[in-house]
């Protein structure tokens, strides 16, 4: 009875001289797999009948002649050098993928039926990666395509020279064929991934990014067609190669490197956005997208009409839309301040001196440009997020105005949940590369109390340490309302708190009047303290420390 040809050993080659490139197999058959030396088997033997049984499980097939697969452009040298075999099964013809051990017997076989289906038989994670057997341990590089066709077709590429493997489950299983092989793989010193170029490859691709590779081992390859056996077909070779040199190491997100972003470091450096202050603007550089400012002032300093006169400057000056979440105060009270602010006239108080003609004009003005959250008493920060997010994403908003952050808070752990809050806000002003103004309340003070001009700290800030960490800039508002002097009375001392951006405005003071007539703020150039027990500058001293945290 003739007994199909097995691997048997390797030998020395008598052409080329290799050590151990000679296969010899067990119908006596010899092929080099460096110069393509072929010896024809003059008996049929078997050295060892029990092992060759052993070989193989009771599900596994006869594993039939070697062919080549002309259609995919697979030669009978590639397809001896993989065992790569045609055979039937229950009367179908069918082409193998045999999977060897270290010993070269047979531990599993992929089934590729003509319809193109496949049916794995044996234990995929005994049989390890396809081609395995066929490579010494360790080396420069191993390159681990998504199916046998593929490493078959890029081992031909290159001359059968360098080892190639594939996954034996496709790309749903890669990561999970690779985990389980990490010892093998880890012997290399790159490990280059070349699967389908399609999604479900890519996908692939970046869950193996997960295994725990050596740092700088793990590198990624990118081909124009979907695979290597269309790179192949189509001939190009060289292009492929080049793909595998060229392979770029993995990195984890948010790693890079000078070269990565150079192109954005020679970008001219430009002011932000200007606030309606300029003095403001020129000390802070103006306002930069991605960033988060906070506010903080007594109850009635003036936080609020100093929002309603940023928003008036930002859609009429700087022509840009806003975002207006107040959730203590109703969006026609906001439209009628923000329109006051544009005419010059106080809208949102009964005996001013304008009429409704005037109000309809000023607010016509903000009609497609100003975007309020009418909340309905929902404070919640989620809700309040999602607003945010929808507002930029499909009304294409990138300013945005908050009042206040404590309503916001979990009364049962404010802390804890202004902590969250804040990290959320940044992250998402990151996000979505928009800026966020937001107005925070503020403890009481051991000295005098805010409202009566008492000195604004980033620690009177409620959670405080979260704002001071996440906000780029910090704003305190101080103003002596029972004071009996109305210069003093109707003066504003905004205080920069925080500068992140150069930290040179922390600490500038800027004095801000108040017209009576149009309702609008002012910066003044006088100092209405002067002569006074103290200027402006050092307005609100108490006897508590300066330090903040």
């Amino acid at each position: 009875m003739q007994i199909e040809s097995d691997f048997l050993h390797h030998e020395p080659c008598p052409k080329c001289g290799s050590r151990n490139n000679l296969g010899r197999y067990t119908d006596g058959h010899a092929h080099c797999f460096g110069c393509g030396y072929y010896e024809h088997g003059d008996i049929i033997r078997v050295t060892s009948t029990e092992a060759l049984t052993k070989s193989r499980s009771k599900d596994l097939l006869e594993p039939g002649e070697i062919s080549e697969w002309s259609s995919r452009g697979i030669t009978l040298e590639t397809a001896e050098k993989w065992g790569f075999t045609r055979s039937t099964m229950n009367g179908e013809p069918v082409r193998l993928f045999n999977y060897r051990n270290a010993t070269n017997q047979i531990i599993a076989q992929k089934v590729r039926f003509k319809q193109k289906d496949f049916r794995f038989l044996g234990e995929a994670k005994e049989a390890g990666l396809f081609g395995m057997h066929l490579w010494r341990d360790g080396g420069k590089r191993v390159v681990v395509v998504e199916g046998e066709i593929d490493a078959m077709s890029l081992s031909q590429m290159q001359g059968h020279k360098w080892p190639v493997v594939s996954v034996p489950t496709g790309s749903q299983g890669a990561k999970k064929a690779l985990s389980n092989n990490i010892d093998w793989l880890e012997q290399f010193e790159e490990i280059v991934l070349l699967f389908d170029m399609d999604e479900p490859g890519q996908e692939a691709v970046a869950a193996c990014q997960e295994i725990p590779f050596t740092p700088g081992k793990l590198k990624s390859a990118s081909i124009p067609l979907k695979d290597a056996n269309e790179m192949l077909m189509a001939g190009r070779i060289k292009e492929t190669i080049d793909a595998i040199w060229g392979a770029k190491t993995y990195r984890p997100d948010g790693i890079l490197s000078v070269s990565d972003i150079m192109d954005e470091i020679v970008k001219p450096v430009q002011r932000g956005l200007a606030w309606w202050v300029e003095e403001l603007t020129n000390i802070t550089y103006g306002r930069r997208y991605g960033e988060i400012y906070a506010v903080g002032a007594g109850t009635g300093v003036g936080k609020t009409d100093f929002l309603m006169q940023q928003i008036a400057y930002d859609i009429t000056e700087l022509n840009i839309n806003v975002g207006a979440i107040f959730l203590e105060q109703q969006p026609r009270e906001t439209a009628q301040r923000v329109s006051g602010k544009i005419a010059g006239k106080m809208f949102h108080i009964p005996d001013g001196d304008w009429t409704v003609d005037e109000l309809k004009r000023a607010a016509s003005e903000l009609d497609g440009k100003l975007f309020f959250y009418d909340n309905f008493g929902q404070t919640e920060w989620d809700v309040v997020k999602g607003h945010i997010r929808y507002m930029a994403v499909s009304l294409g908003i990138r300013v945005f105005y908050v009042d206040h952050l404590t309503a916001m808070a979990d009364t049962g752990d404010e802390k804890g949940s202004l902590e969250q809050i804040m990290k959320e806000m940044a992250g998402l002003a990151k996000e979505l590369d928009i800026i966020i103004t937001f107005v925070s309340h503020l403890s009481t003070p051991d000295g005098k109390p805010h409202e009566e001009g008492g000195r604004v700290m980033i620690k009177h800030f409620k959670g405080s340490r979260a704002i001071g960490f996440w906000s780029y800039f910090m704003f305190g508002l101080e103003r002596e309302q029972q004071s009996e002097d109305e210069d003093i009375r109707t003066t504003t001392i905004f205080r920069v708190l925080k500068d992140r951006y150069t930290g040179k405005a922390t600490g500038t003071t800027i004095l801000l009047g108040f017209d009576r007539d149009t309702g609008r703020l002012y910066p003044r150039k006088d100092d209405p303290f002067k002569d006074k027990e103290r200027s402006g500058a050092d307005h609100g001293f108490s006897d508590e420390s300066s330090s903040d945290f």
